[in-house]
């Protein structure tokens, strides 16, 4: 025979995608070696079931020899003899290779026949899409061979690709193919594994159950998990199987340690890992309900699924596993919150919620968890179903633990409660109506609900929620207690009274809470309980009429200010200002009425005795303040229509003056600018046509208009910024006004009339010594300018204004006022009259007759003095004059001493005393001013005055021109600045004489 043709060399010349079972029985069948056959059929691995199963068989029949050659080596051993079947194996190592052959190819039938039981069961049990994917068109039998005869038990139909290819299956080990299934999910393939392979796995099943993902529901491999065994006080030991009914002679202990004697070669199998913890005894019922604790941790902090802990846990008590109760009923609780709890719509449901973050929370917090996300409209339902469970789990834990509670669902409910927004309260007090049945009620204590929903309203800083306020106040039982006695009602209006003070901020208590509402009205007896609900009632209403006007208060602000008149007058005030916030356009008088009816509604008492918001204030000081605000609001034309229609508006024509001026004022205290014909000035002005016509308003409308005037001469508050009415109306002394007028402005002196029109506005028409002193003002004006006309005008008008008032006077020359008058007259006669600039000598010694007329005795030789100087002067002109005339008109007259002592000693005398019209700081801008225009216009340098022409008003006479220009330069510029500096020191007030 051709080698070529031998068996041997057939079969190695074969490929593993080309053996089917014909080729296994024609060509491996047909060698006589059973040593090479065996090994032929150990070598190869297929993923054909059929020709797997071919080779596993023929392997398996042709090592049956080596058992019958062993039982006869036993049979003729000694019976007691040990190590009979090492000795064995080490003389004859082909049988030793055969038996270890043996043993690997009957784990791999085993394997075989597990995995054809797998497969069957991938399209039934199986969803996974790796097991999905299958080619719709591959018709070929992935399992079968040509024409190959199965038996029905190897025979696999399942079109469903298997978890892991056979070829890998015979050999990888079985525990890391069981985590492997496990991890992949294959709970039906992992429940085959473990079913028959439970002698080699059973040992490590909780390596193999902690390789399940923590989001695979227990329920897929619920008879995976462990048991509890009753009668045995341990873990239930599952049932074996085994694919054969008879364990082979080479699986026996005493062959597998025979084999794996160092003497005899070792044929690797598919054995489980060694390194693996083992747990071959059932565990104590401690452990194995730790176990399922642990199984929860690893669920919840790998995946926050508290639905599959839950499952876990329900799982391990129903197979009696102990301790497992408490824990179920916090996690039944923890899925509520998670699963059945509302939640923001914008994010998603929290995940990272583990056993530690539950029992670190206090029952309060978990009552506010589960309602976190509630609105008005599910917050009932939620508490019913949520919370209501919660507290009734609290309160049976309580009774076993010996310590009853039966207060802690309504305390928790409570202050749930007294945390909660106005309207999901509101929902609750809705589900709490005492006309609904008790079993309904989420609050069934009626004095409790009446409590709280005081304590929620009146610790609420909320000033918008006036309807859902109201519709707690509806959901409140209604009680017709009075009190019993005189001493029950003084009790209550104390409490009432007490409340106030209670709910006013101090510094111990910047804010009084609903909690510490609650804390008060929990031992008031049922009639204070409902006078306060009377009381709430009013306020109630005053709140929402606040809220109308835009002038809305806390609910709390009723009871502060209660009994605090001042407070309640404060508030009117701002409501018929509107100050506060948008309230209704006031177009017209029906607006201003209605605002009206609702102030002095405020002002009443409801027929429960209640006085409202405005309960301290009479009727007529609230339509004072209406009217005011009124007036306020810049609606004149309004304000004198509601006084001809009367109505309600009952005010005498005193207060409408009042209100009017006060109203007036406060536009003129507000302007920036003092010009009444625009802005708040022309309000203030035009609030006083409101009311007819007074003396009070008369000059109250003058002082707007003088006010205005004096805006209009640019007056300053300080350098660069005009002086604003404010200012003027808190100016002490307002003649003080009209001479910063005249500092400020050069040419004001020129308007009298203008001036004195101003002074009698500013309030001093009838006062005569204002008068006489703002002529003073304006003669010394007029002088400081060297208009010696108008400041003798000024003088004259001033002395026939004194002359009338000594003559005028019941008490004559000793009246404070004609004395007054008197003083400020005759100083500015003095001053004017011994003005050496001043030309017309006349009228220089008219005005110094009066100052001799009218100044005290103690300044008669003073004023004396200048008179006779002035007359002898007069006297040396004329006879100068007459010495002009007797010589010739072509020739000037050479000047002498005399002249030049007389004109020095005229010099000499300027200094005059201080004007007492004008203080440091006018004086000081005249003296600046009067200085500037001297040094501008006095040469110094030469003989001559340098005025600009003969046409000037106050030119001098030609004689005292002439006279003037026989001085010698240098000794009148000396003796000119002489004069400067005695005149400066007169206006800033020098009184000694250089």
């Amino acid at each position: 025979m051709d080698s070529s043709d031998h068996p041997h060399t057939l079969w190695v010349a074969l490929r593993d995608e080309e053996l089917t079972v014909q080729n296994v029985e024609e060509t491996l069948a047909s060698v006589d070696d059973d040593l090479w056959v065996a090994a032929a059929c150990f070598d190869r691995l297929l993923d054909i079931v059929p020709v797997q199963r071919s080779l596993l068989d023929l392997g398996i029949k042709r090592t049956a020899k080596v058992i019958e050659r062993a039982e006869e080596i036993i049979s003729l051993s000694d019976p007691g003899a040990d190590g009979v079947l090492t000795d064995w194996f080490s003389e004859s190592p082909a049988d030793a290779q055969l038996c270890q052959i043996r043993l690997v190819l009957l784990e791999r039938l085993d394997r075989l026949n597990t995995f054809v039981e797998i497969c069957k069961e991938l399209p039934a049990k199986e969803g996974h899409a790796e097991d999905s994917d299958i080619d719709e068109e591959w018709e070929d039998d992935p399992w079968g061979g040509e024409n190959a005869t199965v038996p029905a038990p190897a025979r696999a139909t399942a079109p469903t690709e298997p978890p892991i290819p056979l070829s890998e299956f015979l050999v990888e080990d079985m525990l890391e193919m069981a985590c492997f299934f496990a991890s992949q999910e294959y709970t039906s393939a992992l429940r085959i594994l473990l079913l028959y392979h439970s002698s080699a796995l059973w040992p490590m099943r909780f390596t193999i159950l902690d390789s399940i993902p923590g989001h695979s529901h227990p329920s897929e491999y619920r008879d995976l998990l462990p048991a509890y065994d009753i009668n045995c006080g341990t873990e239930l030991k599952p049932a074996l199987s085994h694919w054969r009914a008879e364990r082979d002679w080479v699986e026996s202990a005493e062959v597998k340690r025979a084999l794996e004697s160092p003497e005899v070669l070792i044929v690797e199998g598919g054995t489980p890992t060694d390194g693996t913890s083992k747990q071959v005894q059932p565990l104590e019922p401690q452990k194995l309900t730790a176990w399922y604790k642990q199984r929860v941790d690893y669920v919840l902090s790998t995946t926050g699924m508290v639905d599959i802990a839950l499952a876990t846990i329900q799982h391990g008590a129903s197979q009696g596993v102990p301790e497992l109760d408490a824990l179920g009923e916090e996690l039944s609780l923890l899925s509520r919150l998670v699963y059945d709890a509302p939640h923001a719509s914008d994010s998603d449901v929290d995940t990272d919620w583990t056993l530690s973050r539950w029992h670190s929370m206090d029952p309060s917090n978990v009552v506010r968890a589960y309602l976190a996300h509630s609105t008005a409209q599910t917050v009932a339902r939620d508490i019913s179903r949520l919370v209501v469970p919660y507290l009734f789990v609290l309160e049976a834990r309580a009774e076993r633990a010996g310590q009853p509670d039966p207060e802690l669902p309504n305390r928790l409910l409570y202050d749930f409660l007294l945390s909660a927004p106005l309207d999901i309260a509101a929902a609750v007090f809705d589900a709490s109506k005492p006309i609904a049945p008790a079993a309904q009620r989420l609050i069934r204590n009626d004095e409790d609900t009446a409590r709280l929903a005081l304590a929620c309203v009146y610790g609420s800083d909320s000033r918008n929620e006036w309807p859902t306020m109201s519709r707690i106040f509806e959901c409140l039982p209604a009680w017709d207690i009075s009190p019993d006695n005189e001493d029950e009602a003084d009790e209550t209006d104390a409490t009432i009274i007490s409340l106030g003070a209670f709910v006013t901020p101090s510094t111990t208590r910047p804010r009084c809470t609903p909690s510490d509402l609650f804390l008060f009205f929990k031992p008031l007896p049922l009639v204070s309980l409902s006078r306060a609900l009377d009381i709430l009632d009013v306020h109630l209403e005053a709140g929402e009429i606040f809220s109308r006007w835009g002038v809305a208060a806390p609910l709390r602000w009723f009871l502060q200010s209660a009994n605090d008149a001042a407070e309640q007058r404060a508030w009117a005030n701002r409501m018929a200002r509107r100050i506060g916030g948008p309230g209704p356009d006031m177009n017209g008088p029906g607006d201003w009425e209605w605002l009206l009816d609702d102030m002095l509604k405020l002002s009443g008492t409801s027929d429960n005795g209640v006085k409202s918001a405005f309960g301290l204030l009479s009727q007529v000081e609230v339509s004072s303040i209406f009217f005011g605000g009124v007036l306020s609001s810049g609606k004149f034309d309004i304000a004198r229509n509601l006084l001809r229609r009367g109505g309600k508006l009952v005010l005498d024509p005193n207060t409408v003056e009042e209100l009017s001026l006060s109203a007036s004022r406060e536009f003129y205290d507000n302007a920036s600018s003092g010009n009444y014909k625009f802005g708040d000035m022309k309000l203030a002005y035009d609030c006083l046509d409101v009311p007819p016509r007074s003396d009070r308003l008369a000059r109250e409308k003058e002082f707007i208009e003088a006010t205005s005037r004096l805006s209009s001469f640019n007056v300053m508050s300080r350098p660069g910024i005009p002086i604003s009415p404010i200012e003027i109306r808190l100016t002490k002394d307002r003649l003080s006004l009209i001479s910063r007028v005249l500092s400020s402005n050069t040419d004001a002196y020129k308007h009298t009339q203008v001036i004195l029109d101003l002074l009698h506005k500013l309030g001093f028409r009838d006062d005569v010594v204002a008068e006489v002193k703002t002529l003073a003002m304006l003669a010394d004006s007029a002088l400081q300018a060297e208009d010696f006309t108008r400041a003798h005008e000024a003088s004259e008008k001033m002395i026939s204004t004194v002359l009338k008032l000594r003559t005028s006077v019941p008490l004559g020359l000793d009246d404070p006022q004609v004395q007054e008058a008197s003083e400020v007259c005759w100083v500015s006669c003095f001053q004017l009259g011994r003005q050496p600039e001043f030309s017309d000598t006349g009228k220089k010694l008219s005005l110094l007759g009066r100052a001799l007329e009218l100044c005290p005795p103690d300044k008669l030789h003073d004023v004396l003095t200048s008179w006779r100087r002035l007359e002898k002067e007069d006297m040396e002109a004329r006879r100068e004059r007459l010495a002009h005339r007797s010589t010739s008109p072509h020739k000037r007259p050479i000047a002498n001493t005399k002249t030049a002592s007389s004109l020095q000693a005229r010099l000499h005398d300027l200094h005059m005393p201080t004007s007492p019209l004008m203080n440091a700081e006018d004086a000081a801008a005249l003296a600046s001013r009067t200085f500037n225009r001297v040094a501008s216009n006095f040469p110094f340098a030469v003989g001559s005055r340098g005025r600009s022409g003969p046409s000037q008003d106050d030119a001098r006479s030609r004689s005292r021109d002439e006279s003037r220009r026989g001085f010698d330069g240098d000794e009148v510029s000396a003796q000119a600045s002489r004069v400067l500096q005695r005149g400066i020191g007169w206006l800033l007030g020098a009184d000694e004489e250089s």
